[in-house]
């Protein structure tokens, strides 16, 4: 258990156990060397022999992207039920840094390393990654994106072959997002007074390489042929990126000028995009339609206004999930035995005005605090059988 924090990145990248959580607040407001001052004070206050064990996730965001940060905000307030201290470090989406990261990790003194380590492998890194901190002994857990590339698989294997100490994956079932989004988009367009007949669709989606953005086109597809009468015209991928998706977007109308709905995989690419439709005349929410995946503020304040026609969210959890599976597996229950090694969980909810005013009243600014996580833990309630990690359960929670 420690409180390193890997080369090459900021100190003001990692979070740590739930006693930093009112440090977040001063994280946004703060000068960098006051930061800095407040997480020596923290490591100085908080001895790492109070935390039950210790876990680093490698966060392939931006440590200024808000999806990224409340995923980390969610797994904090989880970290702090369950007794764990909770180091976070941000790849800013610089692929390549994840070895770099992994390598440090794997070269600390054995004192300080993480008794588990949560790796995503968005951009394909997964592999080589598990190589490393295999060969250190670490056991790793691989998050929000597998290993699904037949590609990858031969470098990888299967959990717990080659590599002893992967102890499997959790991944939300994102082709349920991308099929509700589109379905609600193409509901939206037949609501409208142009939506007759055939109608036009661009798609920009995330990353070529991660599991999460096939599966989610997957479902965005199936919704696409159950109508008959949309056309996707092109699908794109923008990396996530709001600027490359506005760039996209410039060439896509001109290529596609009879454009009616846009679907895409997460809010930067859709605000993204409405930049570009703005800037050729073009009212988001009327004249083009727009989906996102996301509950950011933002988000859920465009679909307030109607410039997002359709949102689903509740994925930003699956950190804390996570937390709940190794703090399960360190105390004896091990997940392979009932829920398989590569488990796959329904996070998703679609977004409407009603149930996105219940988020913001219950989480709005990254609030997880009242959260029981230790209600969803089979060691807490050995009752337990499977896992339920659905987003609804926690909009129905008393607030």
């Amino acid at each position: 258990m420690h409180y390193a924090t890997p080369k090459g990145v900021r100190l003001s990248n990692g979070i740590f156990g739930g006693n930093v959580r009112a440090l977040l607040a001063i994280y946004q407001r703060a000068s960098v060397l006051a930061v800095h001052a407040c997480w020596l004070a923290c490591a100085l206050l908080f001895p790492l022999s109070g935390w039950c064990l210790s876990v680093t996730f490698i966060n392939p965001g931006k440590s200024s992207e808000a999806y990224w940060v409340t995923v980390s905000q969610a797994m904090q307030a989880a970290a702090f039920k369950l007794g764990i201290a909770l180091e976070v470090t941000y790849l800013e989406h610089d692929h390549a840094k994840a070895l770099e990261v992994a390598r440090d990790i794997a070269s600390r003194p054995q004192a300080r390393r993480p008794d588990y380590v949560l790796l995503d492998n968005e951009g394909g890194y997964g592999p080589a990654c598990l190589r490393i901190l295999d060969g250190a002994g670490i056991p790793v857990l691989m998050v929000f994106n597998g290993i699904s590339d037949l590609s990858q698989r031969k470098l990888s294997g299967a959990p717990r072959e080659r590599y002893k100490l992967w102890l499997g994956t959790l991944e939300p079932r994102a082709d349920d997002a991308g099929y509700a989004t589109a379905k609600a988009l193409i509901r939206k367009a037949r609501a409208s007074t142009w939506g007759r007949g055939t109608v036009h669709m661009l798609a920009i989606n995330g990353d070529r390489l991660s599991a999460s953005s096939y599966l989610l086109a997957q479902g965005m597809r199936r919704a696409v042929a159950e109508a008959g009468d949309v056309v996707l015209d092109q699908e794109v991928f923008s990396g996530f990126s709001r600027d490359k998706a506005a760039e996209q977007m410039q060439w896509l109308l001109k290529r596609h000028p009879q454009t009616r709905l846009v679907w895409t995989a997460n809010d930067d690419a859709a605000f993204g995009a409405m930049d570009t439709v703005r800037s050729h005349g073009l009212r988001p929410g009327q004249d083009v339609l727009f989906s996102g995946i996301s509950t950011s503020a933002q988000a859920l304040e465009a679909l307030r206004s109607g410039e997002l026609s359709a949102m689903a969210g509740g994925h930003f959890m699956l950190g804390a999930w996570a937390l709940v599976v190794v703090y399960d597996h360190h105390n004896g229950h091990d997940f392979a035995r009932l829920e398989g090694l590569e488990m796959t969980q329904p996070m998703f909810n679609l977004f409407d005005l009603a149930l996105s005013a219940r988020f913001v009243k219950l989480f709005g600014e990254g609030r997880f605090d009242a959260i029981d996580f230790k209600r969803f833990s089979k060691f807490q309630n050995p009752q337990l059988t499977r896992y339920n990690f659905e987003f609804q359960q926690l909009l129905n929670t008393r607030g």
